[in-house]
């Protein structure tokens, strides 16, 4: 991928300037307690983020699955200590996209797009780390103070330029570049606080590298698909929130050989903890109608070996895209699925879908009758012994 490449190149770059790995960094200051605003300006922004709250809790984009959300929140405990993570409301969100948000009143939000793609409960904690590091920096209340200062100032050029009939685009493109790079400070340094919480913690902080070079990869893998060019890693836009993927992918992996990358990466406890969910995060994913993306992050989660829910997901996928070619290959999927066992009985349907579309009408039918008879109340089943009986 021209992203691994690229961050390939630059880290040898970096490598002699850097030291020998060192054990993990001390322990973390204790920690003084969540903000409680002060202002006028600080109250109204809380109140509406508890209104927000209010909203989200009731949402039916909400995961209640107690099980997950202890999970989850255990490793957000085990990256940033008891202390602080006694002061978040977690809500795991329903949402196929790779992001996590925090709000300044303590509520995260983390969508199951990113627990999908994580491999290991380090990377999980380095994101959600990254999403606290903002929450204890109150970068929230800062962002506000800082644009609500930008918009006064661009405001009151306007109405000076006007009054002396002298442009002021450039002061206010001004204004807004150093406001939106405000910004990508703040990430960085949520990046480098996110790391020294997991340098002190049981995981290994190096993770967080990993994750944003998949990230740039599985981006790459999207593009191609969509006959689209691929983006520019080590540029940053002047509207930019955030630093480019490639800068914070090389700083991480510089932090932790400076600094030390030792820990533990808890992948198969990860995999364990997500297997129930991972088959629905897959459905959604595949309704994302990203072909390049999703294949990507198939292969990536495939790296031991195809499971069968992950050959589902492909012939989904596959069928999905419809091409003739792309049936026969969604037709084989289902089958390796159904053949390793254990696999949902959607395969059956699927597999007959498949072979319907590509003509073999025979086959077809009888992967339809088999379905039937392991769901004969499925929602479809009425459309599905029409097929089924067609001549």
């Amino acid at each position: 991928m021209i992203a691994r490449a690229a961050l390939a190149a630059m880290l040898a770059l970096a490598a002699p300037a850097l030291a020998a790995p060192k054990a993990k960094l001390a322990a973390l200051p204790p920690y003084a307690g969540a903000y409680q605003p002060q202002t006028v300006d600080e109250r109204g922004q809380w109140a509406e983020a508890d209104e927000d709250e209010r909203q989200l809790r009731d949402s039916a984009a909400v995961v209640t699955d107690p099980a997950l959300n202890a999970y989850v929140r255990r490793v957000l405990c085990n990256a940033v200590g008891d202390d602080r993570c006694a002061s978040v409301r977690i809500y795991i969100l329903r949402v196929p996209v790779f992001n996590a948000s925090m709000s300044a009143n303590g509520t995260m939000r983390v969508y199951t797009g990113l627990l999908l793609r994580v491999r290991s409960e380090a990377e999980l904690a380095a994101v959600l780390g990254h999403e606290f590091g903002h929450f204890e920096e109150r970068h929230v209340l800062a962002g506000f103070r800082a644009a609500r200062t930008a918009t006064d100032l661009t405001t009151w050029l306007t109405l000076a330029g006007g009054y002396a009939a002298v442009s002021t685009a450039a002061t206010s493109h001004t204004i807004a570049g150093n406001f939106y790079a405000y910004g990508r400070d703040q990430e960085r340094a949520a990046d480098r606080l996110a790391f020294s919480y997991t340098a002190a913690s049981r995981y290994r902080p190096g993770a967080a590298a990993d994750v944003w070079t998949r990230v740039m990869d599985e981006n790459d893998a999207t593009s191609l698909g969509r006959h689209q060019r691929s983006q520019r890693y080590d540029k940053v836009a002047f509207f930019a929130s955030h630093p480019a993927p490639l800068e914070r992918t090389v700083t991480l992996r510089e932090l932790a050989r400076k600094d030390g990358d030792d820990g533990e990466d808890a992948t198969d406890t990860y995999a364990a903890a997500l297997a129930t969910w991972r088959p629905q995060f897959l459905t959604d994913q595949i309704k994302l109608n990203d072909f390049g993306g999703t294949e990507y992050l198939l292969a990536q989660l495939a790296k031991d070996g195809w499971t069968p829910d992950l050959l589902f997901a492909r012939g989904e996928l596959y069928r999905q895209r419809g091409n003739p070619r792309d049936l026969v290959s969604a037709a084989g999927f289902y089958r390796e699925a159904i053949a390793k066992g254990d696999a949902d009985p959607l395969a059956q349907r699927g597999l007959g879908l498949a072979l319907l579309r590509s003509g073999d009408a025979a086959a077809g039918r009888q992967a339809l009758t088999d379905y039937l008879t392991l769901r004969p109340d499925c929602e479809d089943a009425a459309m599905l012994r029409s097929l089924a009986a067609a001549q």
